[in-house]
């Protein structure tokens, strides 16, 4: 596993994340288009012994989950108000982290085992979710954990067609 970093804007917040992303998550809740500012939060997803922060100090925003009451937690560069990653009450051991702030934000796959499209109920239309990913009208999973069954895709869609 090579290491991965990324930071803010200004340079003042940095991060390295030292293993593979457990899953990549495509979150199309409202939550996240307003958080990212986007149609979609890409979210790559780690394993929170694998993710540390190498410059700065995160500022903070604590959030409460419309669906689940629990908190969520997004940091931040409090000099150029860039959103880095987010921490989860619900998930203690994971991290997400916003994936246009790594260095190269290429580095992991956004098709494949371990990708999927959440909250697509509420996508904004025009998005196009490719096939052979698994996909969620809302969550993965019930608010105990237990998942959920994912629709896969046998051709591209675009949502609101």
């Amino acid at each position: 596993m090579t290491a991965h970093h990324g930071g803010c804007l200004c340079g003042g917040l940095r991060y390295t994340t030292t293993a593979d992303a457990l899953r990549i998550t495509f979150c199309h809740c409202r939550f996240c288009q307003r958080a990212s500012g986007g149609a979609y939060l890409v979210e790559p997803i780690f394993d929170s012994a694998a993710f540390y922060v190498t410059d700065g100090t995160a500022a903070q925003y604590e959030h409460t989950s419309e669906g689940s009451g629990k908190q969520v937690t997004i940091n931040f560069c409090a000099t150029c108000g860039t959103k880095l990653f987010l921490a989860f009450e619900r998930w203690p051991d994971i991290i997400g982290v916003y994936g246009g702030t790594f260095d190269d934000p290429n580095w992991f796959p956004h098709t494949g085992d371990g990708v999927k499209h959440i909250f697509l109920d509420v996508a904004r239309h025009g998005t196009v979710v490719p096939a052979g990913i698994d996909t969620f009208g809302q969550h993965a999973t019930e608010a105990d954990g237990t998942p959920i069954t994912p629709t896969v895709l046998s051709a591209p869609q675009t949502i609101g067609d």
